[in-house]
């Protein structure tokens, strides 16, 4: 790829400083609502690190992020200002998911590592982009698939990979949440840059419901699979070394949230050939249970979430309880993205390979993508 001349000087300026193990990181926030104003503050709190700046479209939430994480840092409603300041090290992206490529590429474009939230890409040729991208950068590009740096979920794959669970053909994975119809903040007009909110999307007249439930709306999410069942593929794919499926179905209705186009109740099977089958289910009409994956296994069955995990041993069709007593039950002692963030930042330092590297998380989010294409098609 040929850069134009303040590009190579962007990337230039920023290589030449090379962070030691005791150096302070300055970053800044790209598209600060709930979870990226989130993850930033988890940096933010992080030792040797400071904002220098945050970015973001809605006025008021920029200033009140600003307030609270940058309080002697700037603010900026276009995110390409930040990315040309050479005294920023890295950026932490949380905006809605059809910016998170142009984002990225543009970022390590301009010298600057990268923690993005998932999915990492809107679609399944932006991923391919992304790969080739990022293969010919020397950027740190994290993901925000922060299983893969939660203790507990290390464990729990220490124990699939061990065999304690035997063949394992059949995985299940669910998420349950309890939405409610309109919307809990109103969102004025006025207070949007909204040209800019919609970036690639396609032009359509400013939408409040859009606005803030923009992941169940195609232009600029993708519903269940890609912001939640990608959390859990990505485990699937983590465990099981096996990241391609082979064949996809989905069904899925609109019946309790018509507003949204994609679908408030779902269920989706993903076989693969190394001999297992993945079958999501998902709906946002109950909260009872919240996440779960369930290797179901010959030997035993392991229950896994983000409380912890549990190990059910195997028994006979006819004998005990249906539910045994677990042998085995660990508890999760604190939020994953702490030591996801954490992991990064180590990696923005040593330049070695973060945890929720592009190449995985691309694949975590083309098996969502395949299943709302089966949803659709």
């Amino acid at each position: 790829m040929k850069l134009n001349r303040r590009a190579f000087l962007l990337t230039a300026a920023s290589a030449a400083r090379v962070l030691g193990a005791n150096d302070r990181i300055r970053l800044a926030g790209i598209g600060v609502g709930g979870r990226g104003a989130y993850d930033l503050g988890l940096a933010a709190k992080a030792e040797n690190t400071e904002v220098a700046a945050v970015s973001d479209v809605y006025s008021p939430r920029l200033l009140e992020i600003r307030g609270k994480l940058a309080p002697n840092g700037q603010s900026y409603k276009d995110y390409r200002e930040v990315l040309d300041r050479k005294d920023v090290d890295a950026v932490v992206i949380g905006t809605p998911d059809h910016w998170h490529v142009p984002m990225i590429m543009d970022a390590i474009s301009a010298g600057k590592d990268v923690y993005c939230e998932k999915p990492v890409s809107h679609s399944i040729e932006e991923g391919d982009k992304l790969l080739a991208a990022v293969a010919g950068s020397k950027q740190i590009v994290q993901i925000g698939y922060q299983q893969r740096s939660w203790p507990h979920y290390k464990d729990a794959r220490e124990i699939f990979t061990s065999g304690r669970l035997g063949a394992v053909p059949l995985i299940q994975t669910s998420w349950y949440q309890r939405y409610a119809h309109g919307v809990r903040t109103p969102i004025a007009a006025s207070s949007i840059d909204w040209k800019s909110f919609l970036g690639s999307a396609p032009d359509q007249p400013f939408d409040p419901l859009r606005c803030s439930h923009w992941r169940w709306f195609w232009d600029f999410g993708g519903g269940h699979l890609t912001d939640l069942f990608s959390h859990w593929v990505d485990v699937v794919h983590w465990y099981t070394g096996e990241s391609q499926p082979a064949s996809i179905d989905a069904k899925g209705t609109r019946d309790i949230f018509p507003e949204f186009e994609c679908p408030d109740t779902i269920t989706a099977i993903y076989e693969y050939r190394q001999g297992f089958n993945v079958v999501h289910s998902g709906s946002l009409v109950s909260a009872v249970e919240d996440g779960n994956i369930v290797f179901r296994g010959h030997d035993a069955t392991m229950r896994l979430n983000r409380n912890g995990y549990a190990v059910f041993e195997e028994r006979s069709n006819h004998s005990g309880p249906l539910l045994p007593a677990p042998s085995l039950v660990v508890d999760s002692v604190r939020d994953g993205t702490i030591d996801h963030m954490q992991n990064f930042l180590d990696c923005v330092r040593s330049r070695k390979t973060p945890n929720a590297p592009v190449s995985s998380s691309v694949a975590s989010a083309k098996a969502a993508h395949l299943g709302n294409i089966a949803y659709r098609t």
